[in-house]
């Protein structure tokens, strides 16, 4: 049997309740969403980790629960957690002190730390941006655009974004590929064993450390000390932010940790999506051969909402009793809003599981809602359209090399990205 279809004929069988995390499930959750949005919209279920939570599946619900403050972004609101079971979030980041960034806390550290950080992300810096992510791009495909064949993921998905956010933080050149080894080990480890990734979470951390204390010490000295935001955060606490060393290097980590993996899943979901439907992307060639750039635009939103790089959005826990989609949900319940499902909701998209790049009404959820949407949404899709355009420019013959039945899925909780995409072209 193909793997995923075992629950297309569910969908209207609401007795029948889907299997939920299995790597069939990983290759395609899309009909389990389904089924769960028309019979269990807000679903409690065990995780393969063992912890029980809400699952949040309609957009309306989804959308409402994102920006809701009765659900707290901090752990210490979960009773597991209080207890030193740390089960939920990002694996080794309490041991590795990494907690206070902005996906666990509340305001009003939220709103200071964010206010720091967002500086990194304006229109402007972005902007500025632009012209190394290209050169990024290019030299990427260079590498591998005269062999007629790559693995897009490993050889172009992965380190693009990468070496992009190490430039931004700060990182030396020279140190880089060390990032780009953990973090191809958290991708590795990704939906197996925590403390493979944990591992790699306290090399980060120790490096970021160092690297905080070396640009701390060279700031006096430098008459122009850079815009890079580690400089930035370490000026920040030097002029009454009151940001500590600790705050930094999880403000760091967690822009590393969370801009990496998502990019990586843009572009490696979004060209495969675009590879599985020929006419939308004939349409997308077409248009950036006349120069247009409005269906790029379009198109990388489309992606974003058909199959995003977040499948579910971090860990929230109710503070207090609280109702959603009919269900009670208890104080320090943890409580996840399944994206990939509000996505696909067709209460709110027409043909949802359609991919149509000319979309118009298209306020998906890829990003999340409300003061906890992803703060570096602007450069991811900075990157997202360089890297698709740009592939389809210089390749524009690119075809799947792969069986779309054989390609696996990491099976992590959060993120939702292939393992490897292997593809043909024309060499040039």
């Amino acid at each position: 049997m193909r793997r995923g279809s075992r629950y297309r004929h569910l969908v209207n069988a609401p007795h029948i309740e889907p299997e939920l995390f299995t790597w069939e499930f990983a290759s395609n959750p899309y009909p389990a969403y389904a089924w769960l949005r028309e019979h269990a919209p807000v679903h409690r279920t065990r995780l393969p980790s063992g912890v029980e939570a809400w699952l949040v599946t309609r957009y309306a619900d989804a959308r409402q629960a994102l920006a809701d403050s009765r659900l707290s972004k901090n752990p210490v609101h979960h009773s597991e957690d209080a207890h030193g079971k740390s089960r939920t979030g990002i694996p080794g980041e309490r041991s590795a002190n990494l907690m206070t960034h902005l996906l666990n806390i509340d305001p009003p550290d939220h709103t200071r730390l964010r206010r720091l950080v967002s500086k990194a992300f304006t229109p402007r810096r972005v902007a500025e941006f632009a012209p190394r992510v290209q050169e990024l791009t290019d030299h990427l495909i260079d590498q591998f655009a005269h062999t007629g064949s790559a693995d897009l993921i490993h050889e172009f998905a992965f380190p693009l974004p990468i070496y992009a956010i190490c430039d931004l933080l700060g990182v030396p050149r020279e140190d880089q590929d060390d990032f780009r080894d953990w973090a191809g080990m958290m991708i590795r480890h990704s939906g197996g064993p925590r403390g493979g990734v944990a591992r790699s979470v306290k090399k980060m951390r120790s490096y970021l450390a160092e690297l905080i204390h070396r640009k701390r010490e060279a700031l006096p000295d430098k008459p122009d000390p850079g815009e890079d935001l580690i400089s930035g955060l370490i000026r920040a606490s030097d002029h009454g932010e009151h940001l500590t060393e600790n705050e930094a290097a999880a403000m760091c980590f967690v822009l590393l940790f969370a801009g990496f993996e998502t990019v990586i899943n843009l572009i490696g979901n979004g060209t495969y999506a675009l590879l599985r439907n020929p006419q939308q992307r004939a349409q997308l060639q077409k248009s950036l051969e006349r120069g247009e750039q409005e269906l790029l635009d379009t198109g990388v939103e489309e992606l974003l909402r058909y199959d995003g790089p977040v499948e579910l959005a971090t860990w929230r826990y109710a503070t207090e009793p609280l109702e959603m989609g009919g269900q009670r949900i208890a104080s320090g319940d943890p409580v996840l809003v399944v994206l990939a499902a509000a996505d696909r909701d067709p209460a709110r998209f027409d043909e949802p599981d359609t991919l149509d790049l000319s979309r118009g009404d298209n306020q998906h959820l890829g990003y999340g809602h409300g003061i906890h949407y992803c703060i570096g949404a602007p450069l991811a899709r900075l990157e997202g359209r360089t890297a698709l355009a740009t592939l389809l420019r210089r390749l524009p013959d690119l075809r799947l090399a792969a069986d779309p039945m054989d390609l696996r899925w990491r099976g992590g909780l959060i993120m939702r990205g292939l393992r490897n995409l292997p593809v043909e072209f024309t060499a040039t």
